[in-house]
């Protein structure tokens, strides 16, 4: 009797097996083209994101440039002994993590905030301008921004401190003070990438079902009300997902903008692990120790995304996968 009821659960594993192959291959043939698009983007993936996932390998090698990749000699676990006891690592770890949950907190609802305005514009022209006028900032460079910052806040000549000198008698540099640092990346933040993130809300905003507005105004809900009950319930899974996607990032703390901002009396506060490396890596040639934090952040950001989605899902999100 149980060699037969093995036989039954071996004939239906098999029939299972035989109808999920027929199922992908009638999913090939039906959307075949569609398959054949995505063949440039998996290869661009497969070159430029996984192939060099190889050189990974050299976080555990006294990485040679003479001697290459794999001539190189194994040393193990000692590179990130090395960077974990670095001196300069604590300062660095903190750094970076205060200036990403900053971001997190005061740069996700600027975006949210200025898509619902939009959102309410009834005057289309009005709404083109404004619209025109945030999203143009997130096409100038970091070097632009920087250009644009210092014009406003260089201790001599920026039209900032020349109006406080004038008016009050007093000297002040801005750009050199640790306390102004965090500050000014957040507002040039703000004001470079608002713009775009409220793009990806409108977005959203425009898949929600109109009838439920019309329903709403017939029950005699005002515009608060329809906002918190419709509009607010209608992105909170995109809100989570970008989130989500952050928190996966929370040890890159925006690299370009910190370094091209950082000068050496803001060390302190304005420090990261990424312009750290940057030192190491590419000014000292110490290529391994580089790839040891990369590895190291990229190991941190898998775990934490994990966590955030599983989190998400609990609180009633849909996660991103």
């Amino acid at each position: 009797m149980r060699n037969v009821h093995l036989a039954d659960d071996a004939l239906t594993v098999t029939k299972k097996r035989k109808s999920v192959a027929l199922s992908i291959k009638h999913a090939c043939m039906r959307y075949h083209w569609l398959y054949m698009m995505m063949i440039p983007g998996l290869i661009y993936y497969l070159i430029y994101h996984y192939i060099p996932m190889l050189g990974l390998i050299i976080s555990f090698k006294d990485y040679n440039m003479m001697q290459g990749i794999w001539k190189s000699p194994w040393i193990g676990l000692q590179n990130f002994r090395e960077v974990f006891s670095s001196p300069d690592f604590p300062l660095l770890l903190k750094n970076t993590l205060v200036l990403s949950v900053y971001r997190i907190l005061f740069n996700m609802l600027p975006d949210l905030l200025l898509a619902l305005i939009l959102n309410e514009i009834r005057v289309r022209w009005f709404k083109r301008i404004i619209q025109t006028v945030t999203y143009g900032p997130y096409f100038l460079s970091w070097i632009i921004v920087y250009g644009l910052t210092f014009s406003f806040l260089a201790p001599d000549s920026g039209l900032i401190s020349s109006w406080v000198n004038e008016h009050w008698g007093l000297s002040i540099n801005l750009l050199t003070e640790k306390e102004w640092f965090r500050p000014i990346l957040l507002l040039t933040d703000i004001w470079k990438n608002t713009g775009f993130g409220a793009i990806i809300y409108l977005a959203v905003l425009a898949t929600i079902n109109q009838e439920l507005y019309e329903a709403a105004v017939v029950d005699g809900a005002g515009r608060w009300s329809q906002l918190w009950h419709i509009t607010l319930p209608g992105i909170r899974d995109v809100f989570l997902m970008l989130i989500i996607l952050r928190i996966g990032h929370i040890l890159d703390a925006g690299f370009e903008q910190t370094y091209i901002f950082l000068n050496a009396r803001v060390y302190e506060v304005g420090d990261i692990i990424d312009t750290w490396v940057f030192r190491r890596g590419i000014e000292n040639l110490d290529f391994s120790t580089a790839s040891t934090v990369g590895l190291f952040k990229s190991f941190v950001g898998f775990i934490l995304v994990i966590v955030a989605n599983k989190l998400a899902k609990k609180f009633g999100g849909s996660g991103i996968w």
